[in-house]
């Protein structure tokens, strides 16, 4: 009876090593276990999915960084390249293997990557592309509803509807209507209720001195020269 026993137990290990060995090769063949990361540096503050991140920590695909005021994010990528976000921005990044991808809402990027590695990067005005045939380096600018692209090194096509322009080393590009509402961290842009109620006063003022002087024809002269902004194109 003893012996019996004492013959099972190996067998048993035996048995638990195998399902073991099949497990581990069955994760590490998954896509999960292949999927590729990121190292990312931190000066200031930086959230990840909503959590606040440290430097030396690890960055995973489709996540959502966010930088705060005076604070730097960098992802180094390792055999795709680096990515640097600047203060105030938002950005969604995914990777593979071969490619990055970027969903930049705003804010400023700077990107590099080796040759080889594939690029698209979007926002609401438009979608900067590098097939990966060369080494390149450019920074995606969004600010108060203007999309900008500045190419340092290589070539990058930006693609806005139905256009398409290649932005060689050195070149710019730029798409979009301003808009200073797109910008919450501009206080230029925040009325106050005693500033509110001094605009209305004054338009209340200049429409009646408009009133008089047209039942006096009378000419008003306030002065200043008009500025008119249009979208770059």
């Amino acid at each position: 009876m003893i012996s019996k026993t004492w013959s099972r137990k190996p067998v048993a290990a035996l048995v638990a090593m195998a399902i073991l060995s099949v497990y581990s090769m069955v994760v590490l063949a998954s896509p999960a276990a292949k999927a590729p990361s990121g190292e990312l540096s931190i000066a200031g503050q930086v959230t990840v999915n909503g959590e606040t991140s440290i430097s030396g920590g690890t960055l995973f695909s489709d996540s959502i960084i966010n930088t705060a005021e005076n604070s730097v994010a960098t992802v180094n990528l390792s055999k795709l390249g680096r990515l640097q976000l600047m203060p105030t921005s938002n950005l969604k990044l995914s990777f593979t293997e071969k490619s990055i991808n970027g969903l930049l809402d705003n804010g400023t990027a700077h990107v590099s990557t080796l040759a080889g590695t594939a690029v698209n990067f979007t926002t609401k005005d438009g979608i900067v592309v590098v097939d990966g045939s060369q080494a390149t380096s450019f920074t995606v600018n969004v600010v108060k509803g203007i999309t900008s692209i500045t190419t340092h090194s290589g070539v990058a096509q930006f693609n806005v509807g139905s256009t398409s322009k290649l932005v060689t080393a050195g070149e710019s590009a730029t798409a979009g209507t301003p808009n200073p509402k797109d910008d919450p961290g501009d206080d230029d842009d925040k009325l106050s209720g005693g500033e509110l109620a001094a605009l209305i006063l004054l338009g209340a003022g200049a429409t009646a001195a408009i009133i008089y002087a047209a039942m006096h024809n009378n000419d008003l002269n306030f002065g200043g020269n008009a500025i008119v902004i249009s979208p770059s194109k």
